[in-house]
């Protein structure tokens, strides 16, 4: 049975999603970018997951550096949210107007993130136009106390 793209989208959109900032290093660059697509994975060995668009510059940039960080945004963070899921942006000095630190992998993490892990990339998987990159936690933080910022039916919310 052949599923109507479109539907598709509208029934996924229904299931309410985090929104994080992934970043990473590489040849001395910093990258980021914004996802809805990331998760725990294990408890027994620590692993989580995000989805990396084939065609997205960070893509190639995040293979090959092997580490990333994920910076799960506050309820307040919409415009850095949007900001970094904006193609096209320039890619030096990205991360110059927001307040950020190096993780132990020597990552960018945001600072206003209500949560942060550190994950060094264990497996990779082919998902159509994305790729599934899977990585062992190696770091977790809780920078400050909020609500974080939520995805549901192609709008940002919150609690």
């Amino acid at each position: 049975m052949d599923v109507d793209r479109d539907l598709y989208r509208k029934v996924v959109g229904r299931y309410a999603t985090g929104i994080a900032i992934v970043t990473t290093v590489d040849a001395g660059v910093d990258h980021a970018m914004t996802v809805n697509s990331f998760a725990s994975v294990s408890l027994d060995p620590l692993l989580a997951l995000f989805c990396a668009e084939k065609i997205a510059r960070f893509h190639d940039s995040v293979l090959k550096a092997g580490v990333w960080g994920v910076s799960v945004l506050a309820e307040d963070a919409e415009e850095v949210s949007r900001f970094f899921a904006h193609r096209g942006r320039p890619l030096e000095g990205q991360l110059a107007d927001r307040p950020h630190h190096r993780g132990y992998l020597g990552v960018p993490l945001l600072d206003d993130a209500v949560a942060t892990l550190e994950c060094r990339t264990t497996g990779v998987h082919d998902g159509g136009d994305h790729t599934i990159i899977v990585g062992a936690v190696e770091h977790v933080g809780t920078p400050r106390d909020g609500e974080p910022l939520l995805y549901h039916e192609g709008r940002y919310r919150r609690f």
